[in-house]
């Protein structure tokens, strides 16, 4: 272990279970150590670095803005704010943003809108959430409470009340969890934390359908499948539908802190002076580089490249699948955002590519995640299905 990462032994909380490793540098889809050593980054920062790092027109982008202003406050206008919310609004369905630090507080943006919302139009009695199993969203308090994942509640109950649980994709228990008492239903249209799950499009139909029965809101969380990594600038473009509120974060400035709460005018209007806020969100050096992000991964040809880049290893992995079916259980994913899920424990294999000098995740004990910046090349893809390979071979009974 290096002397900084013992050093973070010391001094940093305990809460995450980091490798021995010290990275200080970027370049593309590679990091460097403090070691010197290199390696191919399969995580993105678990899928926050799409444009990968240290990005030349990013880094210029922030420079320039470095120079010019980094804070005022929420209580007056700045250029890139302005002109990042009018691209997200232009490229979405939206009408009005709202921009915080986070994914978790955008999710809670996300859930006081919709609860303010229908308080305003319906009364005290509409306040409930349909939130499904397996999902993640965040681990503050709210977002927490619509995480459908125990071993995350552990220590920290009790949560927020008036959720009410749905399995993905079953259609029967989402019509008996609607009823006008519901104000809103919060979605991963694929589920990232939850191994890499994708709703169908009759689940996702469905609730939509349902919402306007009970004139309810259906909120996406696309803040691991927004911006990009699916192959679509936004995962609910693949289903012909748009919800009412949208949570982004992660690769919306590439690294630095930014997140957006996205809605319609006549929803997001009630979030009037004093109801909400947030004292760095939208900062003029993260919304300055969001800018340029959303110039690059909104490009049809970048998007047409990032869907042909999935496919293609979606493919040479389901080949995989075919050859070791005692070690491979199945493949999953849209664009670059894939799950390989293992018969055995996956903890074996992530090790072994972690000593091969290949970042992956490991978002349940049997799934290993894909996440790569969304600008790697064919001979990246191929060096890494090859040492996935290697690593099954080594594996096998």
């Amino acid at each position: 272990m290096s002397y900084l990462a013992d050093l973070g032994e010391v001094y940093l909380a305990p809460n995450y279970k980091r490798e021995p490793l010290v990275f200080v540098k970027g370049e593309g889809t590679r990091l460097f150590t403090d070691k010197g050593e290199e390696y191919l980054d399969f995580t993105a920062g678990i899928a926050v670095c799409n444009l990968g790092h240290a990005h030349p027109q990013l880094v210029q982008v922030l420079k320039e803005q470095a120079e010019l202003l980094w804070h005022t406050s929420n209580l007056y206008y700045t250029e890139p704010q302005v002109r990042l919310a009018k691209k997200l609004v232009e490229l979405s369905f939206g009408d009005k943003v709202f921009f915080a630090n986070s994914g978790a507080e955008a999710v809670e943006a996300a859930l006081k809108l919709a609860r303010r919302w229908a308080y305003q139009n319906f009364g005290k009695k509409k306040h409930k959430f349909i939130a499904l199993k397996n999902s993640f969203h965040g681990r503050t308090f709210g977002a927490l409470s619509v995480t459908g994942q125990s071993k995350y509640w552990e220590g920290f109950e009790p949560l927020v009340p008036g959720v009410v649980w749905v399995e993905p994709n079953d259609l029967k228990g989402l019509e008996e969890a609607f009823d006008e008492t519901v104000c809103a239903i919060i979605m991963e249209p694929i589920q990232g934390e939850g191994g890499i799950n994708l709703l169908t499009q009759e689940f996702i139909y469905k609730a939509k359908e349902l919402c306007q029965k009970y004139s309810a809101l259906l909120i996406f969380d696309e803040i691991q499948t927004g911006l990009g990594r699916t192959g679509r600038l936004f995962a609910y473009e693949h289903f012909g539908i748009e919800p009412d509120v949208m949570c982004l974060a992660k690769a919306l400035a590439n690294g630095l802190p930014l997140s957006a709460m996205i809605a319609k005018k006549e929803i997001i209007d009630v979030l009037t002076p004093g109801s909400h806020a947030s004292t760095f969100g939208g900062n003029p050096l993260a919304c300055a580089v969001g800018c340029k992000v959303l110039e690059i991964v909104s490009d049809p040809t970048f998007l047409e490249e990032v869907d042909l880049k999935g496919k293609i290893i979606q493919e040479k992995i389901k080949a995989l699948h075919k050859k070791y079916p005692e070690i491979i259980k199945q493949v999953r994913g849209k664009g670059l955002l894939i799950g390989i899920e293992f018969v055995i424990e996956v903890k074996p294999v992530y090790q072994e590519l972690l000593k091969r000098r290949i970042l992956t995740t490991t978002p349940k004990p049997n799934v290993l995640r894909l996440s790569p910046p969304l600008i790697l090349n064919y001979r990246e893809i191929d060096y890494c299905i090859l040492q996935l390979e290697e690593t099954i071979e080594a594996l096998k009974p």
